[in-house]
């Protein structure tokens, strides 16, 4: 069966501009061009769509879809089959997290106690799932397998009190970073603080500190896109941040 952008889009519950837009930067280009000008899909297009709208699902950017299923070496149903192993992992987290709500709510109501551990069960994990499916790749191949795991570890064994500390240290550094690049200067004081926050922030999965590994984690912030996302909450902020993280590495 063969489809019109409109009634692909339709069926697929994406609108005719997505589809438009996907043929515009290669990821899913129309099995031809009717005599009338329109785009006409096929089932291999069909099947591509459904793929691409997994990974966006998990949340994988159009440019590394395009990467992805761009490889020469891609295998749809190994593909298929690895959507459905992260899927049934975020079943489990949600499930953790549904468990968690039901037991506050019967402690709340009157029931059993629940320890400070219990309270943060699921919400730990999730962050730790999250972090590996944006960013687990390049950290790994970075810093290598072992102190990744070693960092998941630590998280996973966090304290409330320092679990909300971590997070409150995160706006911390957020809001240093805003001032430290009005100030405009990477090696001031106000940029130094900003470092010191981002630090001590680190500390939290960090088994240690090393200063080499500070610098090329902030360099990481300027050259990934999906970590400069993060900081870049005016043009040239990531950079700053860059600059400021490795004049104090180097004081």
């Amino acid at each position: 069966m063969e489809y019109t952008v409109q009634k692909l889009g339709r069926l697929a519950g994406v609108s005719a501009r997505t589809l438009r837009f996907y043929d515009e930067v290669g990821i899913l280009k129309p099995a031809r061009i009717s005599s009338s000008g329109y785009r006409i899909y096929g089932a291999a297009e069909v099947d591509r769509l459904q793929q691409i709208l997994f990974y966006r699902e998990l949340g994988v950017g159009l440019d590394r879809i395009k990467e992805i299923m761009g490889d020469p070496d891609y295998d749809g149903v190994r593909a298929l089959r690895l959507h459905r192993e992260e899927l049934l992992e975020r079943r489990g987290r949600l499930d953790a997290l549904i468990a968690n709500v039901e037991r506050t709510i019967g402690a709340r109501e009157g029931g059993t106690k629940m320890s400070d551990e219990e309270k943060f069960e699921g919400f730990k994990d999730k962050l730790i799932a999250d972090n590996e499916a944006k960013y687990g790749a390049e950290m790994r191949a970075k810093y290598g397998d072992g102190t990744i795991d070693r960092s998941n570890a630590k998280l996973r064994g966090m304290s409330e009190a320092d679990y909300a500390e971590m997070n409150k240290l995160a706006d911390e550094v957020h809001a240093a970073l805003a001032e430290a690049f009005k100030a405009g200067d990477p090696e001031g004081e106000a940029a130094r603080r900003t470092a010191e926050l981002h630090k001590q922030w680190l500390s939290y999965s960090w088994g240690s500190y090393d200063k080499e590994a500070h610098a090329g984690l902030a360099q990481m912030y300027v050259d990934d896109e999906r970590f400069k996302a993060y900081y870049e909450k005016e043009p040239g902020m990531t950079a700053f941040l860059r600059d400021a993280i490795v004049a104090y590495t180097r004081q």
